[in-house]
Parts: C-alpha cells; structure tokens; sequence
C-alpha cells in the first residue's frame, strides 16, 4: 500500500502543479482587469494594458488574436464566465492539494504502522 499510495501522490503533485498554471494566468488577467476598471490607480493607459494568452503557452505564437487589449478587455473581464472561471480553478487546486495532503498523511500514517509492528515482532518476516 505504500508504494501504491506513493505512486498516487507523484501523480496528484502532478496534477496540483498543473492546477496552479490555471490560478496564476487567471490572476495575471484579473489584475489587469482592475487596473483596466481603476484607471486611476495605475499611469498606464486603458488602451495599453493587455491580457495575452499566448505568453503563458496557452495559444500558438502565430493564434490571431492571442491579444486582448483595453475596452476589448474590460467587457471580457465583465462576463459571468470569466468570474466563473475563478470559482472553478480555486475549487480544483484546493482540491488536488486536500487530496496531496491526505496521501501524504496516509504514507506516513502506514509507514509507523508498519515500522511498530515489526519493532514489536508482529509483522509478517519477508
């Protein structure tokens, strides 16, 4: 079972690695949705500041349009899916890292089992 359990968390630290890529470009485009919202905290024109896909290895180089800017923007950031989309990468990275921490308590808790029982002359002889 250990060695099961820890083949399973190699590939749930997979996975909440790959969940953070989602978390960390959506906070990039948010952060510049509200300084797109707030002109006036940031010395930056509206017209300048863009959101593009394609840096983070999302789209191709050559996608068209790849590049989001300005009032294009804004009524992005403003749709429903967008906040959505916030809700369900959050849910799916707290919910790789609840299950990481679970195999990973699970391996030691199996792993002192196995250690007592054989200090106390009970495990199996291999």
């Amino acid at each position: 079972f250990v060695g099961i359990t820890y083949v399973l968390t190699v590939l749930w630290l997979l996975v909440f690695a790959c969940s953070a890529v989602p978390v960390y470009i959506y906070f990039s485009t948010w952060t510049t949705c509200q300084s797109i919202a707030n002109p006036s905290k940031t010395s930056a024109t509206i017209g300048s500041l863009c959101a593009d896909a394609r840096m983070y290895g999302v789209l191709p180089w050559n996608a068209f349009p790849g590049k989001v800017c300005g009032a294009n923007l804004l009524s992005v950031c403003k749709t429903s899916e967008f906040q959505m989309t916030f809700h369900l990468f959050i849910a799916a990275f707290v919910g790789a890292a609840a299950t990481l921490v679970s195999l990973v308590t699970f391996i030691i808790a199996t792993t002192y089992n196995f250690a007592v029982l054989k200090l106390m002359g009970r495990g199996t002889k291999f």
